[in-house]
C-alpha cells in the first residue's frame, strides 16, 4: 500500500505543468493566420543553452501547426499573417528529491502462550515490517519549451506558454516537447473547433 502511494506521488511529481502569460483585453478570435518568426535568443549564465536545430524544427513545428489548425489558425499563404509564432528550447542542470525504492518487507513474529480452559496454547502473532527507505537528491537535465505568440500589427507579444520536463536525451528534446505542444495549446484562449 505504501509503495503504491509513493509510486503515485512520484508519478504526479513527474508530470509537467504548463505556465501561461497572456496580455489582457485581447480578442483572440480575430487571429486566423500565422507565420513562423526566426528569432535569435541570447542566454546569460543563469539559464542553460538554447537548443535549435532543423531536426527539432521538423518535429516541433508540425506538432504545433496541427494543434493550431484544430483551432482554426492556419499558416499564412500570402500577405501579412495575423500572428507570428516562435519557440525556444532551453536545457539546464537541475536537482530533485526522489524516494528511494522501498526495502523488502520482513516478517516479524512474537510467539506467546495463552491459557485456555487450564491449558497453555501457543500463539504466534506475525506482522510485516517495512523499513523506511528514505530520500535522495539526484541531478538531471531539465528542458523547457517556450512558445510565444506575437501580434503582427502591433509587434507585441500577446501570449506565452511554457512547459518544463526532465530530458534524458538532449538530441531527442524536440520529440519530447512535440508531445507537450498539445498541453501548452490546451491553455490557449482559442479552443478546438469540433
Amino acid at each position: 500500500m505504501i509503495s503504491a502511494l509513493l509510486l503515485l506521488l512520484g508519478w504526479l511529481s513527474a508530470c509537467s505543468s504548463v505556465n501561461v502569460t497572456e496580455k489582457a483585453n485581447v480578442d483572440y478570435s480575430q487571429y486566423r493566420t500565422f507565420a513562423w518568426a526566426d528569432t535569435e535568443v541570447k542566454t546569460d549564465n543563469t539559464q542553460g543553452p538554447a537548443l535549435r536545430s532543423q531536426l527539432q524544427d521538423g518535429v516541433l513545428r508540425p506538432a504545433i501547426e496541427s494543434e493550431l489548425a484544430k483551432r482554426g489558425i492556419t499558416p499564412a499563404t500570402s500577405g501579412r499573417p495575423d500572428l507570428y509564432l516562435t519557440y525556444h528550447l532551453y536545457l539546464e542542470q537541475a536537482e530533485r528529491t526522489v524516494a528511494n525504492p522501498p526495502n523488502p518487507a520482513v516478517p516479524v513474529s512474537y510467539p506467546y502462550l495463552v491459557r485456555y480452559r487450564g491449558a497453555l496454547i501457543p500463539v504466534n502473532y506475525t506482522y510485516w515490517y517495512q523499513a523506511p527507505s528514505g530520500y535522495r537528491t539526484e541531478n538531471y537535465q531539465e528542458g523547457m519549451l517556450v512558445l510565444d505568440f506575437i501580434d503582427a500589427k502591433s509587434n507585441n507579444m500577446i501570449w506565452r506558454g511554457s512547459v518544463s520536463d526532465a530530458i534524458n536525451n538532449p538530441a531527442r528534446a524536440g520529440e519530447r516537447f512535440a508531445e507537450s505542444a498539445r498541453d501548452i495549446l490546451d491553455k490557449f484562449p482559442v479552443k478546438e473547433r469540433k
